[in-house]
């Protein structure tokens, strides 16, 4: 039995055996004597060509091959004489395992918008953009855990479900198995959680940071990577509802040591992109971005500038640009400041340090002025914030008082603050989402477009 290979190794092959390979119909053009089929099995952005000679074929077998239809091809590899590819199929057996109705089937041989694939995303994969990107966040995953590994952090699993708002935003989704129709209610007429499953309020989380910080309490230096929940009504290209992040959390880093490897891994991470998906990358080039691939190589090759919020706002007080969002001292900086700082002042990716207290979450180191503390985001093109990160508060009284400070309850952060009550150390610790990552590699606009199915406001298909 000759196996399946796939098109990916086909393309880099010597002709001169037969192959097998399987796939669906990108396009069939040609004439009474003669079709080419152009086969794609999703392991490369590129066809294989498959040659025809109507006369060896049933008629019938070749009107089902369309596209979109499924095709099993057993054949010569042989040398193309035509351009555009080295090698091609000199069919001898074809099998169809599925057809598709060229009436119904949606992705046709012709520009099909973003967002209309959006409203198609059980199909979208099939297109050269989608397997595209799929395929470079797979590579991006890979990338990310090999980057740990290798420097010796563990992989630590943050709990999906959990009572903790790590944020403090309360923009959470709600866990529950009370029948909300007519769920019990305690004495004062409140919800009684006490008879839900778990005994309590629980919610998806928006981020495995304080649970991570408990691992680097004892393991050194972790990561988590997996799902976050945000239930934020906010319709753009760069929100959803449910996203990956990478959470590394480091025992004995200060904030220096945190800038120091958020730069180095986004930096090895764009590497592993541009040595490991450059067919995919220079289509999405062509494409969507024809500065992508400069960008890419520009970013492993500059360092990042770094400096405060205090300096960052002067910039942009004094920058004479017309901004839609006020800037000054003490507000939260907007995509549209941080772009500027990104794309128009420095012309590189940029760190930003000590933002003011009041903008930034209760567990952040505070500085000695007392209005700031030692958080940092880095800024880049395109994009603004696509890493957000602090030195951790390592005081118990501080972080008792912040937390007081900010209304929030201490009873379901016993346990984190335990942490510095027994052996507290200096450690920081950084988020990056990973659709943001991939917006930046891939060139791709909106945030929809870069996780197979996205879940926005009003939208939870599939």
């Amino acid at each position: 039995m000759i196996m399946r290979t796939k098109v990916k190794d086909l393309l880099k092959s010597e002709p001169g055996r037969t192959v097998t390979a399987k796939g669906w119909v990108r396009t069939k053009r040609g004439n009474r004597n003669i079709a080419f089929i152009a086969l794609n099995d999703g392991s490369t952005i590129n066809n294989i060509q498959i040659v025809v000679e109507t006369a060896a074929f049933s008629e019938e077998l070749l009107k089902k091959i369309t596209t979109g239809a499924c095709i099993s091809v057993k054949g010569d590899l042989v040398k193309s004489v035509g351009s555009g590819q080295a090698v091609e199929i000199q069919a001898k057996e074809i099998e169809l395992y599925g057809e598709a109705n060229p009436d119904t089937y949606p992705l046709q041989k012709k520009g099909h918008s973003l967002e209309f694939l959006r409203s198609i995303a059980h199909l979208r994969p099939r297109t050269n953009t989608f397997g595209a990107v799929l395929r470079i966040r797979h590579a991006m995953a890979f990338a990310i855990h090999k980057y740990f590994n290798d420097k010796g952090f563990v992989y630590l699993h943050t709990p999906v479900i959990t009572a903790s708002d790590c944020e403090g935003a309360g923009e959470m989704f709600q866990v529950t198995t009370l029948d909300l129709n007519n769920p019990p209610r305690t004495s004062d007429g409140k919800v009684d959680y006490s008879q839900d499953f778990f005994g309590k309020q629980t919610s998806l989380t928006v981020s495995g940071q304080l649970e991570g910080e408990l691992g680097a309490m004892a393991l050194g230096e972790i990561y988590t990577f997996g799902p976050t929940f945000r239930a934020e009504n906010s319709n753009t290209p760069r929100h959803l509802a449910e996203f990956w992040m990478i959470e590394p959390e480091m025992a004995f880093y200060d904030i220096n040591d945190n800038m120091d490897l958020a730069e180095d891994f986004i930096k090895s991470l764009v590497r592993y992109a541009l040595e490991n998906c450059m067919d995919d990358l220079r289509f999405l080039n062509d494409m969507f971005d024809k500065e992508l691939v400069e960008r890419l190589e520009s970013v492993i090759k500059t360092d990042f500038v770094r400096l405060t919020y205090t300096e960052g706002v002067k910039i942009l007080e004094e920058s004479g640009e017309k901004f839609e969002f006020p800037v000054g001292w003490g507000v939260d900086l907007q995509s549209e400041h941080e772009r500027y700082l990104v794309e128009k002042h420095f012309g590189k990716p940029v760190i930003m340090t000590d933002y003011p207290k009041d903008i930034k979450a209760f567990y952040m180191k505070q500085n000695e002025d007392g209005r700031t503390v030692r958080g940092m985001d880095v800024l880049f093109p395109k994009i603004g914030e696509i890493i957000g990160g602090s030195e951790r508060e390592a005081s118990l009284e501080k972080l008792q008082a912040r937390i007081d400070e900010l209304g929030m309850s201490r009873d379901t952060l016993e346990w984190y603050l335990d942490t510095r009550r027994f052996g507290a150390a200096p450690h920081s610790g950084f988020g990056l989402g990973f659709e943001r990552l991939l917006l930046f590699v891939t060139g791709m606009s909106n945030i929809r477009d870069v996780i197979p199915f996205p879940r926005t406001p009003k939208n939870a298909e599939y």
